[in-house]
């Protein structure tokens, strides 16, 4: 499967696939053919997409480890970007269609809907991790400080699961499930450092006992 995940024209491809929602919902929006509501539908949509792709995201991590799947990380970056991107349309989509810039609209809804606070800490959280998502960023923090500044991801996709479910607007199992898939990576990963960090201990330990040559 490398050879596929390595083909150069795999990226463009992602690329493609990753916008194609967007595209269909521009297209049905044109056509009328969003429903008696469209501002909701949009709003679920682009919300629901975003959740897509930061889990998709967090994916790439475990099975990357699989037999023959590790070329897959070269899609994590774009995967966490288009992340950022619905992300920031669902916002952008609120801010100018639904509350149409009216910034008592919006005080009101945050102060008194708490899924609004929660998407905010969402999308709040994926703005640094996207300004830092480049190999310059990469250079200047440096990859250990890189690296814990990106677990946030986690804390993200948290809030995005909390954001769903607060709403109430969809089945209650839905965002369950989301928050199951979650939980999983979570512990995947908490058991993933656990592991790394006993043996690098063990290691140390080892060196330590052993005779001076």
């Amino acid at each position: 499967m490398n050879q596929i995940w390595n083909h150069r024209w795999a990226k463009k491809g992602l690329f493609v696939l990753c916008l194609l929602p967007l595209l269909g919902l521009v297209w049905r929006w044109e056509h009328n053919q969003l429903g008696i509501n469209r501002i909701e539908t949009v709003a679920r949509f682009t919300g629901d997409w975003t959740l897509r792709f930061l889990v998709g995201a967090l994916c790439i991590t475990p099975l990357r480890r699989l037999p023959g799947q590790s070329g897959l990380i070269r899609f994590r970056r774009m995967v966490g970007l288009f992340a950022f991107f619905y992300g920031f349309l669902h916002a952008l989509h609120y801010y100018s269609i639904d509350a149409q810039w009216n910034h008592e609209i919006v005080w009101a809804d945050v102060t008194t809907r708490r899924f609004f606070i929660t998407g905010l800490i969402s999308l709040g959280l994926l703005v640094p991790l996207a300004a830092t998502s480049s190999q310059a960023a990469i250079k200047k923090l440096g990859g250990r400080r890189w690296q814990q500044l990106h677990r946030l991801v986690y804390l993200a996709a948290i809030a995005g699961v909390v954001h769903f479910f607060w709403q109430g607007k969809a089945a209650l199992w839905e965002p369950i499930y989301w928050g199951i898939g979650v939980g999983v990576l979570l512990a995947y990963r908490l058991g993933n450092w656990g592991f790394d960090t006993w043996r690098r201990r063990k290691k140390l330990s080892a060196a330590s006992l052993a005779p001076p040559r």
